[in-house]
């Protein structure tokens, strides 16, 4: 009989009976199952944070007899998202044979390398450095997870006291060790010491627990976590304030995207002195709360306390001192605050280095901030792509609501500076980050596409999206720009109406895509619309709405754009998407030529400009994009049919024939044709007309 969800008031009880049973007696896939369902509640375990692992009794493919199995998260999986594919299954009776060849704390890597030896199933992930730890615990089902309350206990000055009184005896404690071999022996040895024990608290770490079914496990991990976060609300403001109180008060919430609007294309630009970075920003109330508070400036460079918060985090963030309210109009009154703030971090994080490392140590890193906190606005977090940054995100809210709960009943007490080091710079986290598979060529930018729901403009978004960038498409149209934006997930695309004739919109848009990614990199201006009329039969407002959407629309984009490029200072691409037309004189075609042919013209004048910036600018020309692309929707097409004296239906094949190369154009030729720009190949090119029309002579640009 499964317990009643209401039996828990601060996590979540997702186990369904139905979907449970559905498994059968399958324990890996109860063990997929629990784990996935432990995963999707923050408040048990950070992403990519935690372990857990079942043993069952398999038939060995060589002797043919019954053999013991442990089947464990694999090394840098997420239990959220676990699938089979990434466990690793391994031998039981060969873990347990470690031990006679295990020589001591001073030999403790080598022994990652013999789990390979212990594995089972041919097809496992690589073995975690936890393996040990579950392997020497004899229980069927193994949770070892990282929720805030018991990690607050964990890293609080009292914690083992406040273990043993909390859980009357019921959960061990071991003091800070970083994981691995002789980890796990101490594990082995609490048991024995403490028979009968429901779990193992990890000082400064986390939390193991375990339970005889899977479903067992799963309850035993959710009355621990509930009681520890219990007792933690039970305390807070009993001693003292919160965080010692509110220092300062927030500016509303309106004020506080601006203000972070306005600065996060600087801060990424600095953050990226390295390497590019993709940002994320918060202004959850947590945050809020910690970064207003009197104890931020004792509490902030003490770092974080678990492994897995400051190897994401970096062990302590960079706190601006920049009331919350300053104009930043004028950005240049702060701008040399940020860069001498920026070096000082960077200065302290080598000589950090420089003072823990190792003979063997791998070389520094980057030195920049992970986290930035800007106290009455919000966090800022910088990482390789907008997952990871998100991600350091929410550790570091993990973090503060470890100090937080440790400060409450207790005292915060961070690791040492050189246990820190060790974690951040071993040689088994080197190796892991070694195997991170190879970035994309668009990994770590941002690509800002306008007219991007539907046709030419989607095509191109799909395309920089598959080769890692971000991207934000913008479009007039609601339905199609929900459809388009639910294409992607929520770390890859996002989207904004907009109006490429109101300046209103687009400076929107861009503060959106700030918000979301931390600045943009690639602007391709791709909105548009077309109209085919000789001269007698255009009239003002067909003129108008061409120029206004077409070059207008292109001008007001690309100035926008620019600020925020300029501010980064990391240069970047803008790729208008122009039309043959604009290089060739075709028939009852006056007011769309003119426009197509002004937009080329101002990319080479964009481009002399804008060449000292790093900012290239460049032009692709399609023509004939019959399939998929909007514009031959409706009276352009028959316009262009009634020009030629065909039928609409015959224009794919009459437009293929005219050209060199005889071919149909897709929307994905333009696409390559974009990418072949931002991509990486010819960064040192701009002012380039490419044309992707299958071969029209008229159209040679040279």
């Amino acid at each position: 009989m499964a317990i009643s969800e209401q039996t828990f008031k601060h996590v979540d009880y997702l186990w369904d009976d139905e979907k449970a049973d559905a498994l059968g007696d399958d324990q890996v896939a109860l063990l997929l199952y629990r784990s996935n369902i432990l995963g999707a509640d923050l408040r048990i375990t950070n992403y990519g944070g935690g372990n857990t692992s079942c043993k069952t009794i398999e038939k060995d493919p060589l002797t043919k007899k019954e053999t013991e199995v442990m089947w464990i998260k694999g090394s840098g999986g997420d239990i959220g998202t676990l699938k089979r594919s990434g466990l690793a299954g391994l031998y039981m009776d060969k873990l347990l044979s470690l031990k006679n060849v295990y020589r001591g704390l001073e030999f403790e890597d080598e022994m990652v390398a013999l789990f390979n030896h212990c594995i089972y199933d041919l097809d496992s992930k690589a073995p975690s450095i936890d393996t040990p730890l579950h392997a020497f615990l004899p229980f069927k089902h193994i949770d070892h997870l990282h929720p805030d309350a018991a990690i607050a206990i964990a890293a609080s000055k009292d914690g083992e006291k406040i273990t043993k009184e909390l859980f009357d005896g019921e959960i061990a404690w071991v003091p800070w060790q970083r994981p691995g071999f002789d980890l796990a022996l101490k594990l082995d040895k609490a048991l024995k010491e403490n028979p009968g024990i429901r779990g193992i608290m990890l000082g400064g770490h986390g939390l193991f627990t375990w339970g005889d079914t899977s479903y067992e496990c799963y309850i035993n991990s959710l009355e621990v976590i509930d009681k520890a976060s219990q007792y933690l609300e039970d305390n807070y403001g009993k001693k003292r304030p919160v965080f010692g109180g509110q220092k300062i008060q927030s500016v509303d919430s309106g004020k506080r995207k601006d203000q972070a609007a306005k600065i996060a294309p600087h801060l990424r630009g600095l953050a990226s002195s390295f390497n590019r970075m993709v940002g994320h920003f918060t202004d959850d109330e947590r945050v809020l709360e910690f970064i207003n508070s009197n104890d931020l400036d004792k509490l902030a460079p003490l770092g974080t306390s678990c492994p897995d918060h400051f190897l994401r985090t970096k062990i302590r963030p960079l706190v601006l001192d920049i009331p919350a309210d300053q104009d930043l109009n004028d950005i240049s009154s702060i701008k040399s605050y940020l860069e001498e703030e920026f070096k000082k971090y960077r200065e302290y994080y080598t000589q950090y280095y420089e003072d823990h490392k190792r003979h063997n140590s791998p070389a520094i890193r980057d030195s920049n901030p992970v986290i930035i906190l800007w106290p009455g606005v919000g966090m800022f977090s910088y990482a390789k792509n907008k997952q990871t940054a998100r991600v350091a995100s929410e550790f570091y809210i993990n973090a503060i609501n470890v100090m937080k709960g440790a400060e409450a009943i207790s005292e915060y007490v961070s690791l040492p500076l050189q246990e820190a080091f060790d974690i951040e710079y071993w040689l088994l986290e080197e190796a892991k980050l070694q195997r991170m598979p190879k970035e994309k060529p668009l990994s770590r930018k941002i690509a800002f596409v306008t007219g991007g729901a539907g046709g030419i403009g989607k095509a191109i978004a799909d395309r920089l999206a598959g080769e890692g960038a971000c991207v934000f498409i913008t479009d007039i149209n609601k339905d199609n720009l929900d459809q388009a934006v639910g294409t992607y997930d929520r770390d890859t695309g996002a989207g904004a109406l907009m109006d490429v004739t109101k300046m209103e919109d687009i400076e929107k848009a861009f503060k959106e895509t700030i918000l979301k990614f931390g600045g943009v990199d690639i602007i391709v201006n791709c909105a548009g619309l077309a109209i085919s009329k000789p001269i007698d039969q255009t009239s003002e407002k067909d003129w108008d709405i061409l120029q206004d959407v077409l070059v207008k629309g292109q001008f007001a984009v690309s100035k926008a754009g620019v600020s925020i490029l300029r501010a980064q200072n990391t240069g970047g691409d803008i790729v208008n998407i122009a039309s043959k037309n604009a290089l060739v004189s075709g028939p009852n075609n006056v007011g769309y030529g003119t426009a197509k042919a002004a937009q080329v013209h101002m990319s080479r004048l964009l481009a002399a400009e804008l060449g000292p910036d790093k900012i290239r600018v460049n032009v692709v020309n399609p023509d004939a994009v019959i399939e998929g692309s909007k514009i031959w929707e409706g009276a352009w097409a028959q316009g262009r049919a009634k020009a030629y004296g065909i039928k609409v239906e015959e224009l794919p094949a009459f437009y293929a024939k005219r050209t060199i190369m005889n071919e149909i154009i897709s929307v994905d030729d333009i696409a390559n044709g974009v990418f072949a720009f931002v991509g990486g190949d010819l960064s040192k090119s701009t002012g380039n007309i490419l044309n992707v029309d299958g071969g029209v002579a008229a159209a040679f640009v040279r």
